[in-house]
């Protein structure tokens, strides 16, 4: 899967985590846009997230990945946006289950509490796990539809 379309960002919290997971991603030949922030200056985590969860949500990335402090607010943030399903995955076995079982479009993870060595095999797992459908199908598709009635 090395022709995905990866788009990345952090904030200040995440900067030097998101910087080793595309050191890795461009050892794979990934395709990666890097969204910023571009240093640990202290930055707002929704700016980024907007910007990654857009280039998902119109179709110019595959996947999108965003890390802050702790993985929660940036994923937030990238939920609200209609077509974004963001998990925060702390372990492979979560990832691996966000792509096969919900489709996660994008991953967030957290600086201050995973280490680098398993943040490198959680992406690894996210990237190489397909959406399995069937039964799986039908519950995003209800997801989808909650969000696109505001039921």
């Amino acid at each position: 899967m090395s022709s995905l379309k990866i788009a990345i960002g952090s904030d200040h919290a995440g900067f030097r985590l998101k910087e080793e997971i595309i050191r890795m991603l461009n050892g794979q030949q990934y395709k990666i846009k890097d969204f910023g922030t571009f240093s640990e200056e202290s930055v707002d985590y929704p700016d980024i997230a907007l910007e990654v969860a857009r280039g998902v949500r119109d179709g110019g990335f595959d996947r999108g990945i965003l890390i802050c402090g702790t993985g929660i607010g940036i994923g937030i943030a990238a939920n609200k946006m209609q077509g974004i399903r963001a998990a925060l995955c702390h372990d492979t076995f979560s990832a691996k289950a966000s792509r096969e079982h919900n489709d996660a479009n994008i991953l967030t993870m957290g600086e201050r509490i995973i280490g680098p060595g398993l943040a490198m095999d959680i992406v690894k797992v996210w990237l190489e796990t397909g959406f399995a459908g069937g039964r799986h199908g039908r519950r995003v598709q209800k997801i989808m539809d909650i969000e696109n009635t505001g039921i």
